[in-house]
């Protein structure tokens, strides 16, 4: 397991760079980003719900809570960031995937 201040430093980073792509991408997909201390929350504009992005210090996981279902997240070494266990899908193809199936819109792109 990583020390706490790599954790904070890695996720930090990772849900800034997530972030970022969002923001790009928001204007076309019917979603949009905020950053809330440190949470980041995706908000649909239909009102179909939200997506909930938290580094989560103790277990150091980024959780995700989208679609009714929490996707825990570790740090890999190998590929340098946050993945999926059951998947291998890092942090940023994994939230696109979501996006893509709750938008029902295979055009979104992070």
């Amino acid at each position: 397991m990583i020390d706490e201040a790599t954790f904070r430093r890695a996720s930090d980073s990772a849900l800034e760079a997530l972030k970022q792509s969002l923001i790009a991408a928001e204007e076309d997909g019917g979603f949009e980003a905020e950053d809330n201390n440190g949470v980041l929350n995706i908000l649909f504009e239909d009102g179909t719900g939200k997506f909930v992005f938290t580094p989560n210090t103790p277990v150091r996981q980024i959780w995700i809570s989208a679609q009714s279902t929490s996707f825990k997240l570790d740090w890999s070494e190998t590929e340098s960031a946050f993945v999926l266990p059951k998947t291998g899908e890092a942090l940023t193809p994994l939230t696109q995937r979501l996006l893509r199936e709750h938008l029902s819109d295979d055009s979104i792109t992070l």
